[in-house]
């Protein structure tokens, strides 16, 4: 059983409560440390980034001990504040993306994160350089083959508990299970092995958004200086760790690494997120073979029973208009069953609307139908269509962009399956960081990013039974 929440709470504040007074360098300070903090970073062997919930905060997730935290908040007996997008649906922040550039650049080595909002790995980090110490909301995990399943939706269980798929490995198919830790479980050695290991090594440890309080991810930092690494720590508070830091900032994270990208003349990219979805066509020919009875889904890619939670209605018409007509699908399922003549030709327009917290409000794919012809198979190169509608979504700077990277065919029931990616949100970031920098006063950066403004948390993480991004 996991601890309730008023326990939890005495727990966090057994921790050690550094005061959730919130600090803020002078302008002229701030420039300064971040031009120190550049010049560290530029002579860095290996550069390591610990990442805690303030790194998210401008995403539009609430952190848990800044003012307006869920559990200061909670403390105080005050209502959340209501979120505009939800948990889905938060794109990285002008960080996670401007750690994305150093990476690419080969300035940064490995990642750690006490973040379960996934914001790392959608972002771009890739995987074997990133340790989630508290799980990925987003991850599901084959405890047989090992194999790892990101998903367009949150998991729905906590504490490293069977769900409700399977391993698509056909060689496996045993039952996946979450991964974020509830508080009983113990960090996962598969992430604090390689996290500890780059701590080691690194001659820098940057920790940006963290209140370094949560034990034992908040000592993970401080094996650096065993080996003559640095501490840097960026946070709005104070940290029990300020003494042991080379150089403290107390700033918005966004801003102190808008100043540093800057100063290393480094460009952040933008950030374009891609989903996918099915389109499955069932058949079963009548006994007199005169007419086609026939289903249509607009499914998950993650499996037909998936939520599929970026498209919020599905509306079909026909070219034809004489014969067919046409209907909306706006309860999930999207499932429309029609019967046809047989040997008849034509043509559906699907319109996916879209919901709340996508770049775009929706797109029309167009679906010819015809029984009498077999399906044509093919299975693209997903990376090299990725990256070709990410190209183009940045030139464009715009959403909606799609195209197919499979088609299957499935004997029993005998039915066509084609999977589809689709561009829903384009994030561009300011191209100049230092007029980012220095022109937004404090609390302003979330504002010079499309798409992004509060993002809903669900009941079971605002009510603190997740082990969310306790930093």
């Amino acid at each position: 059983m996991s601890l309730g929440y008023a326990e939890k709470l005495s727990f966090i504040e057994d921790v050690g409560n550094v005061g959730m007074t919130e600090y803020f360098d002078a302008p002229h300070a701030l420039r300064e440390k971040r031009e120190r903090l550049a010049t560290m970073i530029k002579k860095s062997k290996h550069l390591v980034v610990f990442t805690g919930a303030g790194i998210s905060t401008s995403c539009g997730i609430p952190d848990f001990r800044g003012p307006k935290g869920i559990w200061t908040l909670q403390r105080e007996g005050k209502a959340l504040p209501e979120a505009s997008l939800p948990f889905h649906r938060a794109a990285p922040s002008l960080t996670h993306m401007a750690l994305v550039e150093l990476e690419r650049a080969g300035i940064l080595k490995f990642v750690i994160s006490q973040n379960v909002d996934g914001l790392h790995l959608r972002s771009g980090i890739p995987r074997e350089k990133l340790a989630e110490l508290h799980g990925n909301s987003f991850m599901e995990t084959c405890p047989s083959c090992g194999a790892e399943y990101l998903r367009d939706f949150e998991v729905e269980t906590i504490g490293l508990k069977e769900t409700s798929r399977r391993c698509s490995d056909p060689k496996c198919g045993a039952r996946l299970k979450d991964t974020v830790l509830d508080w009983e479980d113990a960090l996962p050695p598969k992430e604090m092995d390689p996290a500890e290991k780059h701590c080691k090594m690194a001659d820098i440890v940057l920790c940006l958004g963290t209140s370094l309080q949560i034990t034992p991810a908040c000592n993970l930092p401080l094996k650096a200086l065993r080996g003559g690494g640095k501490v840097v720590i960026v946070n709005l508070q104070k940290t029990p760790k300020d003494k042991k830091a080379s150089l403290v900032i107390h700033g918005l994270v966004d801003k102190v690494i808008a100043g540093v990208m800057d100063f290393l003349n480094l460009q952040i990219p933008p950030f374009v997120r891609i989903d996918l979805f099915q389109i499955i066509i069932t058949q079963a020919l009548s006994l007199d073979k005169r007419y086609v009875n026939w289903t249509l889904q607009v499914a998950s890619a993650h499996g037909q029973k998936a939520t599929l939670p970026f498209i919020k209605s599905v509306e079909v018409s026909f070219l034809d208009k004489e014969d067919y007509k046409a209907a909306l699908l706006d309860k999930q399922p999207f499932r429309l069953k029609r019967r046809t003549v047989w040997d008849k030709a034509f043509e559906m327009v699907l319109k996916l609307n879209f919901s709340n917290g996508c770049g775009c409000s929706s797109i029309e794919i167009d679906v010819p139908v015809d029984f009498k012809v077999s399906t044509d198979c093919f299975n693209f190169d997903k990376d090299v269509i990725f990256q070709k509608l990410r190209d183009k979504a940045i030139v464009e700077s715009r959403c909606g962009q799609n195209a197919v990277i499979e088609r299957k065919s499935i004997l029993t029931p005998k039915s066509g399956v084609t999977v589809y990616a689709i561009v829903t949100n384009v994030v561009q970031y300011s191209k100049t960081c230092r007029t980012l920098s220095d022109s937004l006063s404090n609390g302003d950066l979330k504002k010079r990013k499309e798409s992004v403004n509060g993002v809903e948390s669900s009941r079971k993480r605002s009510s603190g039974s997740k082990r969310k991004s306790r930093s």
